[in-house]
C-alpha cells in the first residue's frame, strides 16, 4: 500500500496517509478542514527474509565453487550448510 502525500491548498499543511489504491482519497485538511491536493509519497519500506549465507543450499560451494569460508569443500561448520 503505498503513502500519500497531502497539502491543504488553503493553508499549506502538509500530512501523510497510508493507504489502499482503492481506498477515497482525503477530502479535508486536518488543520482547516478545506480541500487538499494529494501526491503519491517517495516513502517506501523493503522486508529482507532469511539470510543470504542460508538460502539456495545454504552452502556458496555450489555457486562458486567455495565455501563461505573459503574452502573448496565443506568445512562442516554450521553455516556452511548441512552435509548431502
Amino acid at each position: 500500500m503505498p503513502t500519500y502525500e497531502y497539502e491543504g491548498t488553503a493553508c499549506g499543511h502538509k500530512f501523510e496517509r497510508f493507504q489502499s489504491m482503492s481506498e477515497e482519497p482525503v477530502k479535508k485538511c486536518p488543520e482547516c478542514e478545506g480541500p487538499v491536493q494529494r501526491s503519491v509519497g517517495g516513502g517506501m519500506a523493503v522486508i529482507l527474509k532469511g539470510d543470504a549465507r542460508r538460502s539456495e543450499g545454504a552452502c556458496s560451494l555450489e555457486r562458486t565453487g567455495r565455501t563461505c569460508c573459503g574452502r573448496d569443500e565443506r568445512c562442516g561448520a554450521s553455516h556452511c550448510g548441512s552435509e548431502r
